[in-house]
């Protein structure tokens, strides 16, 4: 390095030179360019070319480098310039570690799950951790249960809907033990329905059932409502609140979330992520859709298939009816009756009337009723199906029956409704649009926002005018006709007298003279006089 550095001052340094020392070095010769600039303003620099002038001065990644690099999502030169632009306001200025320095100290004081936290959030930095698989327990020790949106589309009553799936899994022998189906977004209704299909063991729901000992559900409002648990308590099950967005803690669940989109919904017709030909995503206006019944009928077949047919790979090469019957566990079994009573939704007890069940100010009634009027009842009812109730007796707890809902409109008189109020949501949303569409002038400079749209007074005058007509207690007008007299024989306060029409009154109801007399001046009843005989006149 000296010599190379004699060869410079005395201007003799050439490109060869360069060359010969860095393959006798075994560098690169722009490493060699960069040890010589770096002698020639640091002496330490000469007897050890390479190393660091400064010891402890290797550039480390500080908690203040990381909240940039969470500020900028990742971009390293965007942290970089940051970091410059913070130097050099520094007094007396700072130097900056290069882009490369950067570069180099992220790649080594940040593992890749760091790296792609800070970039993509902790959704992406999960793909980077390593889990601890739970060990294989028996069947029906615990259960897992989720919500899942199909993306397929379906026809549901003319209309193209992507329904939700709710299912209950068993993590032994990774059985689908129960599924419900919903057109629109699931409640507690569904986790219900798929409850009595996960625990009722015959036709068509068996082989797979029975009470399990522990389910696990992620915080949905559904899962933890009071009918769910409720239901959860009395059939003594224990119910696993899992912290929110966790979906590791539930992975016999998540994993058939994906493996259903994978190997079943993909391939039905109107699926939503179809890859499409083109810059528009949509799908083909003459894309024929399934049935809400027909996808259901699709959707339990593959289940069955899934449980006789495949084996995942936990199982080593078994099926989950397989693995379900080589389990000697015993089952907890429940009557579908029991079952059915303990997953309806309590509403207190009310009196049983000769007009029936009264309940959220409707009627209901059943031929059981016929003499029963005049006994106290329970009423229990499914969430959401308000067409019928169930009745048991709220001393014994004996079930007496159904009741439907009297005078229940006809299927067409709640169609008209269902489209009356579609058309009046379709009329609110456009004029909500329209009120909130506002334009503003494009800006060039840094200046006010300029509000757009200009309105003459006739036409501000017009609009509140028919903002005021709209509401019909601004047009009463109580006063325009003032009622007639009453008759002469009622006793009327001085303060209505005064608001009536003066005219001929009206003739007063038949046996009714004597029963009221005119007001005294001051509004009461005038006091009746006698005549010499004593008789009341």
């Amino acid at each position: 390095m000296r010599r190379l550095l004699a060869l410079r001052a005395g201007g003799k340094l050439t490109t060869g030179h360069v060359r010969l020392a860095a393959d006798a070095l075994g560098v690169s010769e722009r490493t060699v360019w960069r040890w010589l600039a770096a002698a020639g303003s640091d002496e330490t620099a000469v007897a050890g070319p390479g190393a660091r002038s400064r010891a402890g001065a290797t550039f480390t990644i500080t908690p203040e480098v990381r909240g940039l690099l969470a500020l900028w999502k990742g971009n390293v030169r965007a942290v970089h310039r940051e970091l410059a632009r913070r130097a050099a306001r520094q007094s007396p200025p700072a130097d900056a570690p290069s882009l490369t320095t950067l570069h180099r100290a992220i790649r080594r004081d940040l593992t890749l799950g760091e790296r792609t936290g800070l970039a993509g959030g902790e959704r992406a930095a999960r793909k980077h951790d390593v889990f601890l698989a739970r060990p294989r327990g028996w069947r029906n020790q615990v259960w897992e249960t989720d919500h899942m949106q199909a993306p397929v589309l379906v026809d549901v009553d003319g209309t193209a809907r992507r329904p939700w799936i709710t299912w209950f899994t068993d993590c032994a022998t990774n059985a689908i033990t129960g599924v419900a189906v919903t057109p629109v977004h699931p409640s507690r209704e569904s986790v219900l329905a798929a409850l009595r299909s996960a625990v009722l063991r015959e036709d068509p729901y068996g082989p797979f059932g029975g009470l399990p000992e522990k389910v696990r559900v992620d915080r949905g409002k559904d899962f933890l409502s009071r009918t769910v648990t409720a239901a959860f308590d009395v059939l003594d099950v224990k119910v696993e609140d899992l912290p929110a967005y966790t979906p590791h803690l539930k992975g016999t669940v998540e994993g058939l979330n994906r493996a259903v989109e994978a190997m079943f919904l993909a391939a039905l017709p109107g699926y939503a992520r179809q890859p499409r030909p083109g810059k528009r995503t949509s799908r083909p206006k003459d894309e024929v859709l399934l049935g809400f019944e027909d996808f259901t009928a699709r959707l339990l077949a593959w289940r069955l298939w899934w449980n006789t047919d495949h084996c995942p790979a936990p199982l080593r090469g078994r099926t989950p009816l397989q693995a379900w019957q080589d389990d000697p566990t015993p089952l907890r079994d429940v009557s579908a009756e029991d079952l059915w009573t303990f997953t309806l939704e309590d509403a207190g007890t009310c009196m049983l009337t000769t007009g029936g069940v009264r309940f959220r100010k409707r009627d209901y009634v059943g031929p059981w009723m016929t003499g029963q009027a005049g006994i106290r009842v329970r009423v229990r009812f499914m969430p959401h199906h308000d067409h019928r109730i169930e009745v048991y007796h709220a001393a014994t707890g004996r079930y007496l029956g159904p009741a439907d809902l009297a005078d229940q409109a006809t299927e067409e008189q709640i169609s008209a409704v269902r489209r009356a109020r579609a058309a009046r949501s379709r009329r609110l949303k456009k004029d909500l649009e329209a009120a909130q569409r506002e334009r503003y002038a494009a800006a060039t400079q840094a200046e006010a926002p300029q509000r757009l749209g200009a309105l003459t007074t006739a036409q501000a005058e017009a609009e509140l005018a028919q903002a005021t007509d709209t509401d019909l207690s601004d047009l009463a007008l109580p006063d325009l006709i003032p009622p007639a007299a009453p008759p002469a024989g009622w006793r009327t306060p001085a303060s209505l007298a005064a608001l009536t029409t003066p005219g001929r009154p009206i003739p007063a109801p038949s046996g009714r003279d004597s029963a009221s007399a005119p007001d005294g001046p001051d509004g009461r009843a005038a006091r009746p006089t006698t005549d010499e005989d004593g008789d009341a006149s």
